[in-house]
Parts: structure tokens; sequence; C-alpha cells
């Protein structure tokens, strides 16, 4: 799943060098820019995927993408009978995470959070709901809450690569914070020794390093 940047302001502007910095490391990472990691591995997408080739039809060569009208009405469908399964059973824990799944899949972050929020009340120890929880808040642009939901994470699941990897995108470019994201970053290193991007993540470390120099 890709997403774009989130647009609403910061608190602190970003020179066009150092926004080009962490894009050019992203990329190196295989996500977007502003993209962090899923604290699950979430099929719920494949439902939705589903959904909107079922609303379009059989695809074509060079067919048209669905809309935004036609990939929300996929999605709805999607979630219908997991909110009619709430009904009944309101604090179903994993009904909550699938439905948050969803939402967060397609992209509506806000609903995401909602059931997050209604999951982490049930498990607030849960490490994987916890990092999704505090991704959608970055997604709505609230890089502080998104920040302590990943913190609570890590209390319950120390040294977790993903939420790690995601606090430091967060501080860097969220808070305009290149020292708490080497803290962060090197941390995920110490206790990580054989991190897949272990090379890339010290290059990036490095020039954030010298940012918070400059």
């Amino acid at each position: 799943m890709t997403t774009s940047n989130v647009t609403s302001a910061r608190q602190d502007i970003w020179t066009s060098v150092q926004a080009y910095t962490l894009a050019a490391f992203c990329l190196v990472l295989g996500v977007a820019l502003g993209y962090l990691f899923r604290g699950s591995t979430s099929s719920s997408g494949d439902a939705v995927t589903s959904a909107n080739t079922a609303a379009q039809g059989s695809p074509q060569a060079g067919s048209a993408q669905p809309d935004k009208q036609q990939q929300k009405e996929a999605l709805d469908h999607a979630v219908a009978p997991l909110l009619a399964s709430l009904q009944a059973n309101p604090n179903d824990f994993d009904t909550l995470v699938k439905v948050a799944n969803l939402y967060y899949d397609g992209q509506q972050f806000p609903e995401a959070i909602k059931y997050y929020g209604r999951a982490v009340s049930i498990h607030p120890e849960n490490a994987d709901v916890l990092t999704d929880y505090g991704t959608s808040f970055w997604y709505t642009g609230n890089a502080d809450k998104a920040i302590e939901e990943f913190q609570a994470a890590l209390k319950y699941q120390p040294g977790r690569a993903s939420t790690l990897f995601n606090l430091g995108i967060v501080r860097w470019q969220g808070k305009n914070d290149p020292k708490g994201a080497v803290q962060a970053w090197e941390e995920l290193l110490q206790k990580n020794p054989d991190y897949p991007e272990k090379q890339k993540l010290q290059e990036f470390i490095e020039r954030a390093k010298q940012h918070a120099k400059g």
C-alpha cells in the first residue's frame, strides 16, 4: 500500500535540501516520503482490492483505475459485515482491528483511529495495534500523538524495529528533531543487529547527525 505525504502544516518548515535527503533515503528503503511501516501484516487491503475489482469489472489493459467514489463504495462494502458484527459484539477485539485495518488500508485514517482506539482500550499492550494507531495519527498530521503511541508500543515491546523506524521518521519530519531521530534509529540497530537495511540506516543516521550540527 502506498500513501501520499501528510500535507497539514508542521511546526517547523524543512529546507528543500533536508526534504530531498529524507525522500532519497525513504526511496532507497522502498517506501515513499512519509510512508511508515505497518505494525502488523494486514490482509485487509486484499478485501478492498477485490471489492475495487468487482466494482470496476474485469480489468482490461490500459483501463482506468477506480475513482474515489468507487473506492469508497468498495471500502464500505468490505467493512459492512464487520460493522454489523460489532453491533452484536462491540468489544470484539479482533473485529475492531480488522475494521481499523480496512480503514487504514483505504486511507480513511480518522475512521481507522476510531477503531484502533477502541481496540487499544481493550488490549493496551498490543504493540502491533499501537504502532498502527500511531501511524494513523501521523497521516492525519498529529505528530505528537503518533510519537505518544509509538512510545507506548515500545514500552510493551522494546526494540521493535518497525516502531523505532516510524518514531525516527516522525521525530525528524514531523518535529524537525534529527537528534531524536538518530536516537530512535541507533536504538533500532542496537537491539536489531541483523536489521536488513542496517547499512542504509547507518548512512541516514549520519545525514541526520549532520543536519543536527547545521
